[in-house]
């Protein structure tokens, strides 16, 4: 890769995005909008003295979630426009070179997606007194990571996508099922044993796992950082598969 091309390329796709100020929006208000929501939900629930609420639960868990899949469609379906617009084309007929468009691209969307976990971490602790054990700090990191990672398969998906319809159409198929089996509506030891095995694969329960591990322990765990280094690595294999499958000319 060329540090150069792909320094420029961030810098192109930041611009581009700037001048959108409706995926702005989505990026940055969608998530925290949506958390609020999960908060009103439970706001009316009896607890017994000292009972932790359910927002503080879920609401971890959805800091996760929410943008994973606002990341995921932002970029699969930007990414698709490239190509349905002739952008992608002209781009190789330059120098650069598939790995330095995908990572540019990854590290663009990359920041937003640190934007907008601060901004949704934020709210959640600020506005709605989020109490888990573990550091706020690890929080974010965990909701960036994520994020990254919705942004690595939304890349990577794109490949495979000839319409923005199309790539919509992946969010039944490579969302939805991460979301029902990473651990929120049943814990992934009272799963069957198919199920379980099938949520080993999904990128999704190990960001669940590491926020899990974080609101348990006041104090990192081996287990946490396990969890973030396999989502590290799940998050530049998809980057250099999606290099390898992105295709040269516009469909």
């Amino acid at each position: 890769m060329n540090p150069r091309i792909l320094a420029a390329t961030a810098a192109r796709v930041l611009t581009q995005l700037r001048r959108d100020h409706r995926s702005i929006a989505m990026i940055l208000v969608v998530p925290a909008g949506l958390l609020s929501v999960v908060y009103w939900l439970f706001e009316n629930e009896t607890l017994p003295p000292g009972a932790p609420r359910t927002f503080d639960r879920v609401g971890l868990i959805m800091l996760a979630i929410f943008p994973f899949v606002v990341m995921f469609l932002i970029t699969s379906i930007t990414m698709l426009r490239e190509r349905t617009s002739g952008t992608l084309e002209r781009l190789m007929t330059t120098p650069i070179h598939q790995a330095d468009l995908l990572f540019g691209y990854g590290i663009a969307f990359s920041l937003m997606a640190a934007l907008q976990s601060g901004v949704a971490t934020g709210v959640a602790y600020w506005v709605f007194d989020l109490d888990i054990d573990g550091n706020a700090g690890l929080v974010v990191a965990v909701a960036v990571l994520n994020a990254v990672l919705g942004v690595a398969l939304g890349l990577f998906c794109s490949a495979f996508a000839r319409t923005e319809f199309q790539a919509v159409q992946f969010m039944p198929v490579v969302v939805v099922p991460q979301i029902l089996l990473c651990g929120l509506f049943v814990a992934r030891d009272r799963m069957n044993d198919v199920f379980q095995a099938v949520s080993d694969w999904m990128p999704l329960t190990y960001s669940v796992e590491a926020l899990q591990e974080i609101a348990a322990n006041s104090e990192p765990t081996g287990a946490m950082w396990q969890d973030f280094a396999t989502m590290g690595a799940i998050v530049l294999g998809l980057l250099v598969l999606a290099s390898f499958t992105l295709p040269r000319k516009s469909s």
